[in-house]
């Protein structure tokens, strides 16, 4: 079994892809949380999902109801919300994709609003992309001396 700490960047691209699945940035945001919750207590609620997402109870319903359309999760009205298989495939995925972001914002020394930068970022990147920038991550981390060299650049130049 895979771990879920493994990362298949592969896996959720080539899914959304051949199954032509529309997800907006916004949805892909909905999936991971969900995801992140699912993962620690299985399900999880409408009014929880609207607080860890800052929006009305009534716009987290009207996402939720869409990714049941399209067969991403399982909710009926007032009950509970669960991710279907291909929910949590993709779920994994995008929370995979943004501790890659994260992780690689850490490295090169980004100090400030990490969360919204990796925000801003993980929507708008190519596959190819988040696979460089995963084995970058990966790089640093088997060759600690050569990050501690980048940083102590970055930090010359900054005084310059």
């Amino acid at each position: 079994m895979k771990s879920d700490e493994e990362f298949y960047t592969y896996r959720g691209y080539e899914m959304l892809r051949q199954e032509n699945i529309p997800l907006t940035p916004s949805m892909e945001d909905y999936l991971e949380m969900i995801y992140r919750t699912c993962k620690a207590q299985g399900y999880i609620r409408m009014t929880n999902l609207a607080e860890q997402l800052n929006v009305q109870a009534s716009s987290a319903t009207k996402t939720v109801q869409k990714l049941t359309e399209i067969g991403l999760l399982a909710y009926e009205k007032y009950g509970i919300i669960q991710l279907t298989d291909k929910g949590k495939q993709l779920g994994s995925f995008f929370l995979k994709r943004h501790k890659i972001i994260e992780t690689f914002l850490k490295n090169i020394g980004v100090k400030d609003d990490i969360l919204h930068q990796t925000e801003m970022i993980e929507h708008h990147l190519t596959l190819d992309t988040v696979e460089s920038i995963d084995i970058l991550n990966k790089f640093f981390k088997d060759y600690p001396e050569i990050l501690q060299q980048f940083l102590k650049y970055k930090e010359h130049l900054s005084k310059i």
